[in-house]
């Protein structure tokens, strides 16, 4: 199977990240894996869609760290990849690492990954799906009952009035973002102050002003979901426990320096899970990551969620060879179908 891997760009790849992880355990089982930074693409006049790659040499690689230096160092191939020769292409990049410096880079992804479709390249997660949920608002799609009460808006006015409908508590974040940036928890205490915390969130667009659940200060639960049901293997299920050490601070993104550990999966987050299925399933989501606490989904990553590392370490299980192996099976259906297939329904067959 030919695998591409589009991410923000090769250079800043971490050997802690999923996508690493992905890659290493795709090249161990016999896989190529090309790593593809989003300014690479492009297309050509006889519509093509082509780019200048990455991949480490065939081989067995027993440490993410090894893996990612060897991508970084002379040892790596370099090479012009046909998109539409690839069996898979994986969009691994986060619009969110754009806004700011990069917007022209925001949609390349979702647009690129399109033209590939066309020349029947399995896009995952889809395109068309992922273009739905560019921003937190996807959120709102989903049947109230899962996820926490909430508005959406540049009016202070409202956020204060929403902020005084919750008596005084409420997390304020932006509508566009990711790693925990800009995410304040409001007390009563800082109705003095709202007015600066307002102004430092909308630097980043829409707000979203959002229930607090007193669960949080506990921490969230990362949910992995592949084909829209709980990832398993033998009866052990893709989550890690994450917790942010410090007061006030409910940030629990591990890139915002939380701490993590085994995770308890309750029979309410299994139920969560069930609810949400179909319109995932319906917008091709291949593998998302559910943001859980309590019984309420806070967030839904489906365009890079982290944390697989983690949930193989403390469940001791090869979660991402189940990861691969599903996309084994699609590459091989789609083969016999000679490339005749509907990317959406595929992505989560």
């Amino acid at each position: 199977m030919k695998l591409g891997l589009l991410v923000n760009n090769v250079d800043t790849e971490k050997s802690d990240y999923t996508t690493t992880l992905i890659a290493k355990t795709a090249t161990n089982m016999g896989h190529e894996v090309s790593y593809i930074s989003i300014e690479k693409l492009s297309y050509s006049i006889n519509d093509t869609v082509y780019a200048n790659s990455v991949r480490v040499p065939p081989g067995q690689y027993h440490s993410l760290e090894l893996y990612l230096k060897i991508l970084h160092s002379k040892k790596a191939i370099l090479e012009q990849t046909t998109i539409d020769k690839l069996d898979v292409l994986w969009l691994r990049n986060d619009p969110a690492e754009d806004v700011n410096n990069r917007p022209w880079a925001r949609l390349a992804g979702i647009n690129f990954g399109r033209l590939a479709m066309r020349h029947g390249v399995l896009v995952v997660n889809d395109p068309s799906g992922l273009n739905e949920a560019i921003n937190k608002m996807y959120l709102q799609y989903f049947p109230e009952e899962v996820r926490p009460r909430a508005i959406i808006t540049r009016d202070a006015s409202d956020i204060k009035h929403f902020v005084d409908q919750e008596k005084g508590y409420a997390v304020l974040k932006p509508l566009s973002g990711s790693g925990g940036r800009n995410v304040f928890l409001i007390h009563p205490e800082d109705k003095f102050n709202i007015n600066q915390i307002i102004e430092s969130v909308a630097e980043d667009g829409f707000i979203i002003a959002q229930e607090y659940l007193k669960e949080a200060k506990n921490g969230d639960t990362r949910l992995f979901l592949l084909n829209g049901k709980p990832l398993k293997v033998k009866n052990k299920i893709a989550a890690i426990h994450r917790h942010k050490d410090g007061d006030d601070d409910i940030r629990s993104n591990i890139s915002a320096g939380a701490s993590t550990q085994k995770a308890k999966v309750t029979p309410q987050m299994l139920e969560l899970a069930e609810i949400i299925r179909p319109k995932l399933v319906r917008d091709g989501m291949f593998l998302v990551g559910l943001d859980i606490v309590g019984s309420k989904l806070m967030e839904i990553n489906v365009f890079s969620p982290g944390g697989l590392i983690g949930c193989e370490r403390y469940e001791n299980s090869k979660f991402c060879q189940e990861i691969i192996r599903s996309l084994e099976h699609k590459a091989e259906y789609i083969k016999r179908y000679n490339r005749h297939f509907n990317n959406t329904e595929m992505a989560t067959l």
